[in-house]
């Protein structure tokens, strides 16, 4: 059984930085993918980063040049640097993860994901 667990969210002023980490235990395959998405408020949860077994990522428009998501597979973490944060990033944020296996395509292992797991959140909270 894969579980996550987030951890890194507080209250931030905007121009702000933080880094949000999430451990995964469980068995994972060989090629996989990980992901952070957010929700806000009266939103729908949306993509933030994503990344695969090789490394590749992918990032939502918004928060690219600003955030970098990252991972130490064998201390089965998943990172995400948030640099100059804005009020607009406030949010709960979750991480997810497709164990795999998956197949490559579009130049990654994150083209056709099923996210079957998921944390319980960590809150940011992002301050004008």
């Amino acid at each position: 059984q894969v579980q996550l667990a987030e951890s890194g969210g507080e209250s931030v002023q905007s121009g702000g930085s933080l880094k949000l980490s999430c451990t995964f235990t469980g068995y994972i395959y060989s090629s996989y993918c990980l992901g952070w998405f957010r929700q806000a408020p009266g939103k729908e949860r949306e993509m933030v980063a994503q990344i695969d077994s090789d490394g590749t990522a992918n990032y939502a428009d918004s928060v690219k040049g600003r955030f970098t998501i990252s991972q130490r597979y064998t201390e089965r973490t998943l990172y995400l640097q948030m640099n100059s944060v804005k009020p607009e990033d406030t949010a709960m944020y979750y991480c997810a993860a497709d164990i795999g296996p998956l197949s490559y395509s579009n130049g990654g292992y994150c083209g056709k994901v099923d996210w079957g797991y998921w944390g319980q959140g960590t809150q940011v909270t992002v301050s004008a």
